[in-house]
């Protein structure tokens, strides 16, 4: 298992230039599956979640190539109805294929993500909105089976806010016949970063970016050429890494509607953040001012994949932060870690952690937990006295494209072994 040794007290300041978004370009890939023809997709990220889906999707027939920064997807002539319990379990979020997947089959079957129960966090929304577009399923043996002789537009009115069902519902939606309305939909920014994907195919999609989305299915989409989006919780990582060294940060493409939920709050911390037209500037405060609460909530609040990384931030803080998390369960496994790192944690309920600023943090041995978790620990290296040794990086890798070389080239003492 490869580590990162990282001795900290460097400032991490200069030029950033960050490609595209994790959660924008997986589901994008999946959407390839639907207009039977050739993708060109720039400003692809590459991360190992990129080449989990590429397996997937050549394990189903289509044939990818990936050059630089571009992704070329043929998928006329997908000929598999089935994922592989390896790739499901590897990369949860890999569950968002099942839309496209029957947007294009009549039958397909898919293993439960993380090898998980009907019910359990939360695929059962996804289920529910593939019902109500006329989709048949099945559970047996820790197989999802989604059978349909076609797919009927109808309302969708999800319970509680899904990134991951809105983009099935959507995938499946788009060729299906008549109108589909989805309510409460997540208005996430990859959310209309997909939107405008499939309508660049051809997709008749309104509405991305607020909770209401509305689909006229169409019966053939075409080749497409696209770009995506800027990834805002990796630039949001960089930014906390400049403020947490005092770095000066420039990015370049950040999108500010995008970065906003982000940047209010690290300017509350007490950073200066100005927008350019290029992008963004970071000037970073002389002492960390505390947050005094910090709540995670869908877009455009707090993002919780942003959660862990101001956790970082605030360990050197002036006082003292609340963080609740409203998301995801287990989202403190990172704790524990910067403790050993000489944090002031105190974790009052699974979703309310308490923490309390001190003057530094030491190096020492810690272990990265999960993606997000894994990235707070680096940052938290950063900023050490001494030298950090980081293990089971293949969490943070999942998400960061070639992390140490960008921090090198930002002034880190930063090696991967």
């Amino acid at each position: 298992m490869s580590k990162y040794i990282i001795n900290g007290c460097n400032k991490i300041e200069g030029t950033l230039r960050i490609r595209g978004a994790k959660n924008a370009i997986l589901p994008i890939m999946a959407a390839t599956i639907l207009n039977e023809s050739i993708s060109i997709i720039h400003n692809v990220p590459c991360i190992s979640d990129v080449f989990v889906m590429i397996r997937i999707l050549e394990s189903i027939g289509c044939k990818v190539s990936y050059s630089e920064d571009t992704l070329i997807i043929d998928s006329s002539n997908v000929n598999f109805n089935k994922i592989d319990e390896e790739y499901v379990r590897k990369m949860r979020s890999s569950i968002i294929i099942m839309g496209a997947m029957i947007g294009r089959l009549e039958c397909i079957e898919i293993s439960h993500p993380g090898g998980c129960a009907i019910g359990a966090r939360p695929i059962d929304l996804h289920l529910k909105a593939l019902e109500c577009l006329n989709v048949k399923i099945e559970e047996h043996d820790g197989v999802i089976s989604c059978c349909r002789q076609y797919l009927e537009g109808n309302e969708i009115r999800f319970e509680r806010t899904s990134v991951g069902a809105t983009e099935n519902a959507m995938l499946a939606a788009v060729k299906a016949r008549g109108i589909t309305k989805i309510y409460n939909a997540a208005k996430e920014p990859e959310i209309e970063d997909l939107q405008n994907f499939l309508n660049a195919m051809g997709a008749k999609i309104k509405g991305a970016g607020t909770d209401y989305i509305e689909i006229e299915g169409v019966d053939k989409l075409d080749k497409v050429e696209y770009s995506v989006i800027p990834d805002r919780i990796a630039i949001g990582t960089y930014m906390v890494a400049s403020a947490m060294t005092g770095g000066r940060l420039e990015v370049e493409k950040a999108i500010r509607a995008h970065m906003e939920p982000i940047s209010n709050v690290l300017t509350n911390a007490g950073c200066n953040i100005n927008y350019t037209e290029s992008g963004l500037t970071l000037i970073p405060p002389k002492k960390i001012k505390t947050i005094d609460f910090l709540k995670t909530s869908p877009h455009p609040g707090f993002p919780t994949d942003m959660q862990s990384q101001l956790m970082s931030l605030m360990t050197l803080s002036d006082g003292i932060t609340i963080f609740f998390e409203t998301i995801f369960e287990n989202r403190f496994m990172h704790c524990k870690e910067l403790i050993k790192m000489g944090a002031d944690i105190k974790l009052l309920t699974d979703k309310i952690c308490m923490v309390t600023g001190v003057e530094s943090l030491c190096g020492g041995k810690v272990k990265s937990t999960d993606l997000r978790g894994g990235a707070s620990l680096v940052l938290a290296a950063l900023a050490a006295e001494g030298e950090t040794e980081i293990s089971d990086i293949y969490h943070i890798e999942r998400g960061y494209e070639n992390l140490e070389e960008v921090l090198r080239s930002l002034g880190a003492d930063i090696r991967r072994i």
